[in-house]
Formats: C-alpha cells, structure tokens, sequence
C-alpha cells in the first residue's frame, strides 16, 4: 500500500504541476506576442481516421511532418526509428526491414506469416517485408502509432502502426519542387515533384526520386577488390489525380511503382565460439569497409500498385470506398559469410550463400461510413476485405573443403494464399465539455493455406530434416477474433489533456518459414493476443512554446509469435511475454531562433514463459529479455536559425541518438549482444530570402559509429553486417 500511495502521490503531484504550468501558459500569452515570438505549429493527425490536432488524441502518437522529413534528410525506416520513442528497426536485408515498436516486431518473413508492426501507405497495408519500399520524399507526414491497432485500421496488429501519408493532389494551385544531393562514396540523389491544376474540379501530381551510391564495403579477394557491397540504386515514381466533380463527392486516385537494385549487404565472420562445424574456418575481420565475399550479391525488387477511395457526404454522414491493388517481384542472393577461409583448402567459392525469390499480389477493399466533421459525436463504421497470394522460395547453400559446385543445398518451395474479413466500429461520445469517452469493437476471421516443397542434398544440413531428402506439405487454418478499445480523455484545461485507455490486438496464425518436414509444413502456430493498458498526457504550455506529452503503458502479450534457432536453421514458437514503459517528447522553442527537441523511451520488456529446445536441448527462457529491444532510447534535436541581414536564414541543427544494448537472441548471452551506440547528425541549411532556394550541407553517422545491423550463430562462427559510415554531401532544392 506505501508503494500505491507513492505512485499515486507522484500523479497527483504531476497532474497538479501541469494544471499550474497551463494557467502560468495563459498569463504569458500577452507578453510573448508582444515579444512576437514564434510558437510551435499545430499538427494535424488522422490517427483515429479523422482530421485532429495531434494534442488532442488519445494515442500515444509520434509524428514527422513534412518539415522535419525535409530538414532532417528522413530516407528511410531506419531514420524515423532514430526519431521515434519506442520504435525499433533492423536491416536484414535492406530491402526487408524487420520493425518492430515497443519491442513487438517479427524476424518473420515466410509466405505463410505476417507482421506484428505493420505499415499503411495512404491507409493501404504494406503486406509484405519487401513491400516496404520507403520512399519519404513528398510526404504531408508519417505518424508512428504504439500499441494494439485493429479497430481503425485495417489489418490487424499487436505491436503499432507506421501510417505513411502523402501530399495529395491539390486544386489550389499550381507548385512545384526540384532537388538534387551530392555527397561521399559517389552518393547522387535527384528528386521532385510538379502538382498541377487542370480546373477548378480535377488536379494531378506527380512524384518522382531517384537515389543511389557507391558500395560502403570492398569485396577483396587474392588481395585485390573485385566489386561492391552495401551500395543503393533505387527510383521511385508517384502519380495522383484528385477531383471533386460536386460539392459532396471527391475522388482520390494513386499509382506509385519503385524499383531496386543492388549487391545487398557485406557479410562478414565476427567471433568463432571455438566449438562447431564451421569454427576455425574462417580469419575473423572487424574492418567495416572491407570482407572476402567471393561473388557480387544481388539484390533486386520491382513493385508498383494502385489505390483508389471514394467519398460521399451524405445528409448525415460520409460514405467511403477504399481499394488497392499491388505486385511485387523481389530476388536476393548473398554470400552470406563473407570471409576467407582460414587455410587453403577450408571453404569453397561460395562457402555459405543463399536467398529468396518471392512473387506477391494482393488487394484490399474497405467501405466506411463516417459521422460528419461537424458532428459532436465521433464514429465510424466499416467493413474490410485483404486477400494476397504469394509465392516464395528459399535457398540455402554450403561449400566445405572441397571447390565447384555446392556440397549441401536446401530449397523450400512455398505458396500460401491468405484472406481476411473485418467488420469493425469505433465512437467517441462527448460526456461534458471536457470529457469524452471513446471505445471500439472489431470482429476478425483469417484463412490461410500453405503448400511448402523442400528438396535437399544433405538432410539436417540446414533447414531440411526429412530422411527421403525431400518433402511436400500442405496446410491451412482458420482464425477469428474479437478485438477492442475503450477509454476516456479529460481536457483539464484547453492546453492540456489527459487520458486512459484499455485496448486488445491481435495477429492471425501461420505457418513456418522453413518446415523441416511435411508435417511441420502442415502444422500451423497459434495466433498472437496483445492486451494494453495506457494512461497519457498531452500538454501545451507557454502560449504554445513548449509541448510535452508523455505516456505509460503495460502490456500483456499471449502466445507471441517468436523465432529461435534448431541448430542451423529457426523456426517460430508461441511464448508469453510483460511489457511496460514510459515514452516521453518535449519540443521547446526557447527563442525566436532556437528550438530544442527531445524524446526518451524506457521498456522493461520480459519472457513470462517460454519453454523451448535449442540444438535439441530442452530450455526455458522465462525472465529473460525479448530480442533487439533497447531499455533507455534517447534522441537530442537542437536546432538554431539565424535571421542574416539580408533577410535570408541559416539553419543549424544537430540530432544526437542514444540506444542501450541489445539482444539478437533469447538467451541474452554473447556473442549476440550490441553494445550501446551513439549516432550524431548535423546539418546547415542556407534558405533565401523568397525561400525558393537553398542550399544545405549535411553529415549522417559524424562519429563514424561501428554497430552491427544484423547477426546471427551458424555453425559456432557468429556472422552478420555492419551499419553505414559516416556519411556527408550538400544538397540545392528549388520551390516554386
């Protein structure tokens, strides 16, 4: 009872210096606009699938708008983790992120599975890793949303939600933009767009980016470099038609399509446990910018798609169609130790290589009916349709003592159709003037069906245990569940707002990456629950020179989808997991030029069971730490313009990220620990003074930061990839 006291002291406490900090906000209104200092700019969110201030939203939310995109040369997932609390991610390979938020992701990325942390582009579900082609630039904002999603959007997730939104097509006007980089390592980006009215009813845009560089690792082989790895050449194209043909019907179409290609990632040997089949083969190399991977890998994905949604004001309520249609067409193949052989005769030209091949198509339909802008009661009612049929392959391959051709080989053949229907509600019902209460229902059913084909030359040797050499093996199943969310929100003052909510998610079953056997083909694994309980705070204070939110959170997770190794190869379990948090944002404008940005994540995440085997020894995990998840995250953004005499600007600005350890394995023993690292960015921005040039230098990774992106055990040698180096160029951008 003393500790419940403590806490509960320490909230009262909170609440009441809050509510005293918005009256003192009040008082200093007069006298900072007679200072004319410039205040923080409201964002505008659709978190909850309507247009709202981010500060009055009771989700815990992280927004990039599309200043900061821009500011801060935002590319790619891996740059929105480093401003987001509680967002994790992990290139394996570049053209398959894992991501995960607030420790809930998946190492996943069979046909027959599906993500825990999902991405919406223009609220389309990404479907698949390698549909997740990151493009940022003309994007309105991206909004990182925590915890359980389900009742809004459409896929199911545990984990969050990273909603990608673009600037649409605008009738307002015509505007354009053209810019181009150029930095170390060859890097050469070009990248625009042009938005055009063509009446008072229709206008289109038009997106357009092309990025690549040099390869950041040497490939040296009898001494001399013989190619690249780790380099990037990636276009991307973007149209848009909007129209509004009446008052009360507009039509919003979109077709993007991206294309990569790419050697893919440096591998190389790390430590040598000194027991297994591979140890003491290999001459260990920490040298980032060099490995002995005997060939160029290739790395290699083509994908485009459509999206279409209809709205229709009605007398009372909005009536909307959404759907899309997308490919994708993606091939990887690595080397995937990357390091010479540690005495002639030890290894073969390829020694340990493989990849994927994937073919995927899918498409959505979501109808909604909405309560009107205007209305004092929020609601939305829908139906929604996923379906996708994928095809995708896995080759592993390994070459011991002997040259030619490889020694063991495992294929595993799979296709998997899977689909999903929805039907969900959601409703904010004002109480009082300053107190509303929110919930929302959501009735899921999944089907899935996988065939999976395994032919190998060597039983055991990797993934395949089948005695024959080869299998098939079909299975399918059928899923469904309720999921929900309800709360409260009370505005203790018309700048601060506080919250409390309950919600549960949920991720369908599937079945395993690569299956041993026939029946491991056929054998599927449960489906993955996700209970959250959140209370938050919203604040804006000093006549809107500060805003400070922060967030509590627990949650409670029944059979977690996870992957463990069995050997050489992994496969997915169910375990049950505690996680619980606090994440935190301040954005300060201490003065006309200065501004000062900073967030702060704590998770304290545990295994509560998992009883497991690992290389056919029985084992328990419980207690120990999920995999790549950093118990302290700390980012430091400030930024100073100075106004030159001639009236232009000069922006300088610094961003300093700090993550604590992590673990790549479950057993939380090393060699699969990252140490702490320390990343440091910086940039200058000349601006003039009609603000239609600029000019900007700007350096990534300043420190020259050595950190590994990736690693796993194989064979008792610990393989995997380093991060980027530092990096630098300058930048001209022309605005109409």
């Amino acid at each position: 009872m003393i500790r419940n006291n403590k806490y509960g002291t320490g909230l009262a406490t909170l609440a009441l210096t809050l509510a005293l900090a918005s009256q003192v906000s009040a008082q200093e209104a007069l006298q900072d606009a007679a200072e004319g200092v410039i205040q923080i700019d409201e964002i505008i969110v659709t978190a909850q699938r309507r247009a709202e201030s981010k500060q009055d939203v009771p989700v815990t939310i992280t927004v990039l708008d599309s200043a900061s995109i821009e500011r801060a040369r935002i590319h790619d997932a891996q740059d929105v983790s480093m401003r987001t609390p509680g967002f994790g991610f992990d290139a394996w390979p570049a053209t398959e992120p894992r991501l995960s938020v607030r420790g809930i992701g998946t190492t996943a990325r069979g046909a027959g599975g599906d993500p825990s942390t999902a991405v919406f582009y223009d609220e389309i579900y990404a479907g698949r890793p390698a549909a997740i082609t990151f493009e940022t630039y003309d994007l309105q904002r991206i909004e990182v949303l925590k915890g359980p999603q389900g009742t809004l959007y459409g896929r199911n997730v545990t984990g969050g939600a990273i909603s990608v939104v673009s600037n649409p097509a605008d009738l307002s006007g015509f505007d354009a933009s053209a810019e181009g980089s150029y930095g170390n390592f060859d890097r050469t980006d070009l990248q625009g767009y042009v938005n055009v009215p063509l009446s008072d009813k229709v206008a289109v845009r038009a997106t357009g980016t092309w990025r690549r560089h040099d390869g950041y690792v040497s490939r040296i082989v009898n001494g001399s470099e013989a190619g690249k790895l780790d380099d990037q050449n990636t276009k991307y194209g973007r149209f848009q038609v909007y129209a509004e043909p009446s008052e009360n019907v507009r039509i919003d179409l979109k077709a993007d399509i991206a294309r990569d290609r790419a050697n893919g990632p440096g591998f190389r040997a790390f430590e040598d446990a000194g027991v297994g089949g591979l140890s003491g083969r290999y001459i260990l190399v920490d040298d980032r910018s060099v490995n002995a991977s005997t060939f160029d890998g290739i790395q290699s994905r083509d994908a485009w798609g459509l999206r279409g949604k209809l709205e229709l004001d009605l007398s009372f309520a909005t009536l909307s169609y959404l759907g899309a249609y997308r490919e994708l067409d993606y091939y990887s193949y690595y080397d995937y130790d990357g390091t010479a052989p540690s005495q002639p005769g030890l290894g073969g030209p390829r020694d340990i290589a493989g990849g994927n091949t994937e073919e995927s198509e899918y498409y959505s339909h979501e109808v909604q009916l909405s309560s009107l802008p205007d209305s004092d009661f929020k609601w939305v009612l829908g139906l929604y349709n996923y379906h996708i049929d994928t095809h995708r392959d896995n080759l592993s391959e390994l070459s011991v003592f002997l040259g030619g051709p490889p020694t063991f080989t495992d294929f595993i053949d799979q296709y998997a159709d899977a689909t999903s229907y929805a039907a969900y509600g959601d409703v904010t019902v004002p109480v009082s003037d300053t107190v509303n209460v929110f919930g929302g229902l959501r009735y899921t059913v999944d089907k899935k069906r996988v065939l999976s084909i395994g032919n190998t030359n060597a039983p055991g040797t990797f993934f395949i245990e089948e005695p024959t050499g080869s299998y098939e093996g079909t299975g399918s199943d059928k899923w469904d569940a309720l999921t929900w969310r309800f709360g409260a929100d009370v505005h203790l003052t018309s700048d601060l707002m506080v919250y409390a909510s309950v919600s549960r998610g949920y991720k369908s079953g599937g079945f395993q990456d690569t299956p041993i056997d026939a029946i491991d083909a056929a054998t599927s694994f449960n489906p993955e629950y996700a209970t959250n309980f959140e209370v938050g705070q919203r604040g804006t204070f000093f006549n809107r020179r500060v805003v400070f939110n922060n967030s509590l959170y627990f949650t409670k997770y029944k059979d977690l989808q996870v992957r463990i190794p069995t050997g050489t190869g992994v496969r997915a379990e169910n375990a049950q997991a505690e996680i619980w948090g606090l994440e935190s944002e301040l954005t300060w404008r201490v003065s006309n030029g200065l501004t000062l940005s900073a967030i702060y994540a704590y998770t304290h995440d545990r295994l509560t069971k998992f009883d497991t085997e690992e290389y056919g020894i029985p084992v328990s995990y419980a207690g120990n730490r999920l995999t790549r998840i950093p118990a302290h995250k700390v980012v430091i953004s400030p930024s100073y313009t100075l106004e030159l005499s001639s009236g232009a600007d000069l922006e300088l600005s610094v961003d300093y990220a700090y993550e604590s350890k992590i673990f790549d394995d479950f057993n939380n023993q090393p060699p699969e620990i990252r140490a702490s690292t320390n990343f440091v960015d910086a940039r200058a921005v000349f601006t003039t003074v009609d603000e239609q040039w600029s000019v900007s230098l700007w350096g990534k990774n300043l420190t020259n930061e050595l950190t590994r992106t990736y690693q796993s055990d194989f064979g008792g040698v610990n393989f995997g990839a380093y991060n980027a180096p530092r990096t630098y160029g300058v930048s001209l951008r022309w605005k109409y």
